[in-house]
Parts: structure tokens; C-alpha cells; sequence
């Protein structure tokens, strides 16, 4: 078929383009994450050289081959942006919202279009990272990725040291046993404490959950850590680019000490 590319491609100049699978290629754009650019694929949404492809096999050559999902081609960022966010309270961790609430994009100045890595509630703040990397996105957000997430947590009540080791053992919610979690008494404070949390896994508003199942309601939640990077001292609604160093040591946390 005239869509199938050739083992490599040589651009002008005489570096060679590899072809890498579809449903990468489409992550990499930031189209969706990898699992969706697959349904996408199979639903027959894409086109590669003009022509309808449904199988995930299929490889494509960057420069060389034209994709379009949706009849719009797609094509990686040329210049890859990444910028670490202190979500305030009341801000949604998405693109747009069709009722017209400000969402962590809104906050973020960047001369390229960006999007969250994974999400924060509503009712949380926080660090949160946004970049038009999708294949960092799609490893950051992946269930084997494991990178580790902090919270600071203002709970009614001072938890017993009984509760705390449920915590770290792994808490039964509706959607399963959780992971361990490390957790820590920081400070008591006023009508409760301060603890510190620390999962690795991505579940809808998990930590609050956890602690509800222990008989501790959140009253305030903190992300102050994503992987090795640090929220330091961003005020609320204070964003600023990682420098390439952050960037090597976040990719570096998420393949054993190799970057991708």
C-alpha cells in the first residue's frame, strides 16, 4: 500500500527519520495519549497519506508522511515547552471548560499550546506540570510509570499511628486495594494535623478518599512534589519553565536513570 513507509527516510542534509508506530506518532502531537490515539486509529479517524488506517501496526515516517485525524493533520511540536504551575484553588486541571471556568491554561503565558500531565482537583493547589511533550505525557501518566506524587494534607483529627499503618499497607476503596503510601505527621494544627502523603498512583481524588476511609476529612490539599520536581517557593497562580536540567532528571526518574 502506498502508505507503508520504506525502513528509514533521509531528510535534506542526510540525517536519517526512522519510522515509529502511529499511535506514537499521534502522542507525540499531543492528539491524546497513547492508549487513545489507538482507539482513534481503530475507529477509523486517521488518515496517513490520504488514506483511511485502522491498524495498529502501522508505521509512519515524521517529515515524509502526512497524518490527519479528524481531517486536520497532526505533527509533533518542533520546539518542546514545559512549564511547572501552582494551581490555585478553583482552577480546573483541563484545556478549556465549556462553562467558561478558568482552567490551569489559562494561567500559563506560553507561545505554544500546552496541556496538563495528568490532573488536580478542583478543590486542590498545587503543582502541576503542563507541555505539548506528549510522549512524556504518555509515560508520566501510564500506571507502570509509578512516579512518586507528594501532597501536604490539612485533615480534621490527629490520625492514630494504627490508622497511619493502614494507610502505608494499602486502603480498600470502591476500585480496589490501593498501594502502600508513605505517609508522615508533619505538625498538629488548629481542629486537626498536617500530613504528609506521598502515592504514586493516579486514581480520581485518591488521597482524599484514603483519608476519608480512615475517618479524616480533607480540609486542604497540596501538591508539593512530582516525581524530582519541587513546587519551592511559586505563589498561587505563579508558574515558570523547567530548566533542561529538570527536564533530563524527570525523564531520567522515569527510565532507571536512562532518558528516553
Amino acid at each position: 500500500m502506498a502508505i507503508r513507509p520504506a525502513n528509514c527516510y533521509t531528510k535534506p542534509g542526510g540525517l536519517p527519520v526512522r519510522p515509529e508506530r502511529l499511535q506514537k506518532y499521534m502522542a507525540r502531537a499531543g492528539v491524546a495519549s497513547r492508549r487513545k490515539c489507538e482507539e482513534i486509529i481503530a475507529s477509523g479517524r486517521v488518515k496517513v497519506n490520504g488514506e483511511v488506517v485502522t491498524a495498529l501496526g502501522t508505521k509512519v515516517i515524521p517529515g515524509r508522511d502526512v497524518v490527519e485525524v479528524d481531517g486536520r493533520p497532526v505533527e509533533p511540536p518542533r520546539q518542546l515547552v514545559y512549564y511547572l504551575l501552582n494551581k490555585p484553588k478553583g482552577v480546573l486541571s483541563s484545556v478549556s471548560d465549556p462553562r467558561g471556568r478558568t482552567t490551569v491554561v489559562d494561567l500559563v503565558n506560553s507561545p505554544l499550546r500546552v496541556y496538563p500531565v495528568g490532573r488536580l482537583d478542583y478543590d486542590s493547589e498545587g503543582l502541576v506540570l503542563l507541555t505539548n511533550d506528549g510522549e512524556l505525557t504518555h509515560k508520566l501518566t501510564h500506571p507502570a510509570c509509578e512516579v512518586d506524587k507528594v501532597y501536604e494534607v490539612h485533615v480534621s483529627g490527629v490520625p492514630s499511628e494504627r490508622k497511619l499503618d493502614i494507610l502505608r499497607r494499602g486502603v480498600r476503596l470502591e476500585d480496589g486495594l490501593t498501594a502502600p503510601a508513605r505517609v508522615r505527621l508533619l505538625r498538629e494544627a488548629p481542629g486537626g494535623c498536617l500530613l504528609e502523603v506521598c502515592i504514586h498512583e493516579g486514581r480520581n481524588r485518591q488521597v482524599r478518599r484514603m483519608l476519608a476511609a480512615v475517618g479524616h476529612e480533607v480540609r486542604a490539599l497540596k501538591r508539593v512534589a512530582l516525581g524530582p520536581l519541587r513546587l519551592g517557593g511559586l505563589k498561587a497562580g505563579e508558574y515558570r519553565q523547567l530548566s533542561p536540567a529538570e527536564v533530563r532528571q524527570l525523564k531520567e526518574s522515569l527510565r532507571g536513570g536512562k532518558a528516553p
